[in-house]
């Protein structure tokens, strides 16, 4: 973006942020708003949270530069082969409104319904369309688990964060939506399809609101910014978060997989896994601050490791690391620890739990088979922790309580 353009872009969107009629800002600012691009929308909503305005007043008035640009930016089609990431958001993006616009109607229809057929039918639509909001998590983790940290890699980070807030309005009315459907039978019929109505309706013009921003600026914007290469990777981590049970099949056909990266030399005291890097120090420091005890007993029964968490349960010292683990239990238990042992090696069983009652603290233990990505027996993992107040655990708490 011209330096000249993008100080008149950036006094536009600031004008109606500080009240200027948006009519008016279209007659002073003419040429820009018929020519912005997705990408130029993105990138001073960028600038201007850079340089003190919350990401929150961005939000707020997030609808009117949309109505603003609504021109523009329809010029410009978002365009995604079959099985691209995007064209399966889009896909999705439909076949969620669409959901949106069947819940409306069975709210309509319930209203007047008499006959029993015709209500059954109804609710029978009512548990088809919970079920498929429930799947639809799937599509907004993709977003924010995908699509959004490779966004941030090219420097994009307040479109992505913008839309993650729209994600959690959109579960807030969903949760809503749902504890409602869960008591229709205790509300009755006539109160139900009333109460209805108003839930149905926000929905359906949230997901409107929010569909046409990732589909107008969001996608395009990363079209424009993300590589080939990344866009295979992107869809093979879509493939490992999973898709709804509505996602059009044809939108997920198989694409070329990204070229396998070049291995980087490893860093001098650097553990390079999978889905990380982490220095030794940072390792074991990692371990120890695990909430559980860990124990570590290799194919061959040997015991190879275990972490120092802070109130560990089970003692264990230096001395037993290349013991054999039958020998760290008791005679009477040792017959149990093979049998558990043999059922991981053969592959018949992936775990065994425990929990017992040791000096008034519930302790849940299990063992879990470790295996790698062929399948192949690794050794055991025992982990061990004390549930006692977890246990205790009710309802909710979404805030910091640090008093």
């Amino acid at each position: 973006m011209r330096e000249e353009r993008k100080k008149a872009f950036k006094a536009l969107i600031k004008g109606l942020h500080e009240g200027v009629d948006p009519e008016e800002a279209k007659k002073s600012f003419g040429e820009i708003v018929r020519s912005v691009t997705p990408a130029e929308i993105a990138a001073i909503e960028e600038e201007l949270v850079n340089e003190g305005m919350p990401r929150e007043e961005i939000h707020r008035l997030c609808d009117i530069h949309l109505a603003l640009f609504r021109e523009a930016l329809e010029k410009e089609e978002t365009l995604a082969p079959e099985g691209h990431p995007v064209r399966i958001l889009m896909e999705e993006h439909k076949m969620l409104l669409g959901i949106a616009g069947n819940l409306k109607n069975v709210a309509e229809v319930l209203i007047g319904a008499e006959d029993s057929e015709s209500v059954n039918r109804q609710m029978a639509q009512v548990s088809k369309i919970e079920e498929h909001l429930r799947e639809s998590e799937k599509h907004y983790l993709r977003e924010e688990n995908v699509l959004f940290p490779f966004l941030e890699k090219h420097g994009i980070t307040q479109p992505p964060a913008i839309m993650w807030m729209e994600h959690d309005r959109i579960r807030e009315l969903e949760k809503n939506l749902y504890s409602l459907m869960g008591n229709r039978e205790t509300i009755g019929l006539p109160n139900f399809a009333r109460q209805l109505q108003e839930p149905a309706l926000a929905l359906a013009e949230m997901f409107s609101s929010h569909f046409y921003k990732e589909n107008n600026i969001l996608f395009p914007t990363a079209l424009k910014v993300i590589g080939e290469d990344e866009w295979k990777e992107i869809r093979r981590q879509f493939d490992e978060v999973g898709y709804c049970c509505f996602t059009p099949k044809s939108a997920t056909i198989s694409i070329p997989e990204a070229a396998p990266q070049a291995l980087r030399p490893e860093l001098a005291g650097v553990i390079s896994f999978e889905t990380g890097t982490l220095s030794k120090e940072e390792a074991e420091a990692v371990l120890n601050a695990l909430p559980v005890d860990i124990t570590f007993v290799d194919k061959d029964d040997t015991v190879r490791y275990f972490n120092r968490s802070e109130d560990r349960t089970f003692v264990r010292t230096k001395a037993v690391i290349g013991r054999k683990v039958q020998q760290c239990h008791p005679q009477k238990s040792i017959h149990i620890v093979n049998k558990i042992l043999e059922a991981f090696r053969n592959g018949s069983r992936d775990a065994a739990e425990f929990w017992i009652d040791s000096k008034g603290r519930m302790i849940h233990i299990r063992y879990l088979a470790v295996r790698n990505q062929n399948g192949d027996y690794l050794g055991c993992l025992e982990v061990t922790q004390d549930i006692t107040n977890i246990k205790k655990i009710e309802g909710e708490r979404r805030l910091l309580d640090w008093t």
